[in-house]
């Protein structure tokens, strides 16, 4: 499953959210993290670290929602999201299992997994996705709590932001596959 696919219960939560409201794309959110899940356990593969925390935060914020009668404004909203997102993502990095660990395992053969190499590259890859997150946080911080700055400047942020840790995602790995062969390493190191 690729990382993009772990993603999908956050493009579903900012789709509905924008099509009905906060709490309807909390619950849309929800849903798809658990079927996610489900369909990983199904197909007998790795429930992964971003599933299990998106499925946590989902939960949790759609309870805090429904008891506490938050009344959500859409900035507010994806500001937690966003920052539920972003500590995924460093939790992910501060137990030594970056959340693109276990995607890259399912290309690489299991005998690199150990290796410095395919560590490194990940808490790379992982950090630039952190980085990717901070800047959405950031931007969400921003539009709810400066009233000067227009909405464009927030989704510009956001999507430049994810654009490039997409992009990082693919192209680095090829990098370091290079730099490994051209000192005469393994090809698949990565």
């Amino acid at each position: 499953m690729s990382i993009v696919l772990g993603l999908v219960p956050f493009i579903v939560f900012f789709v509905v959210m924008r099509t009905f409201s906060p709490p309807a794309g909390l619950a849309a959110a929800f849903v798809v993290s658990a079927l996610l899940g489900i369909r990983q356990w199904w197909r007998g593969e790795s429930v992964k670290v971003l599933e299990v925390g998106s499925l946590l935060l989902f939960g949790a914020l759609l309870l805090y929602t429904l008891f506490a009668a938050a009344d959500w404004t859409v900035a507010k909203v994806r500001l937690a999201v966003d920052g539920g997102l972003l500590a995924i993502v460093l939790v992910s990095l501060a137990i030594g299992m970056p959340f693109t660990l276990q995607y890259a395992r399912e290309s690489v053969p299991q005998e690199l997994w150990t290796s410095p190499i395919f560590m490194t590259t990940n808490r790379r890859i992982t950090g630039v996705w952190a980085a990717a997150f901070a800047v959405m946080t950031a931007a969400d911080a921003a539009a709810h709590y400066v009233e000067a700055i227009p909405l464009w400047v927030e989704i510009a942020a956001s999507v430049i932001a994810f654009a490039v840790a997409i992009w990082f995602t693919r192209w680095y790995p090829a990098v370091v596959r290079r730099r490994v062969a051209n000192a005469g390493g393994t090809r698949g190191a990565l």
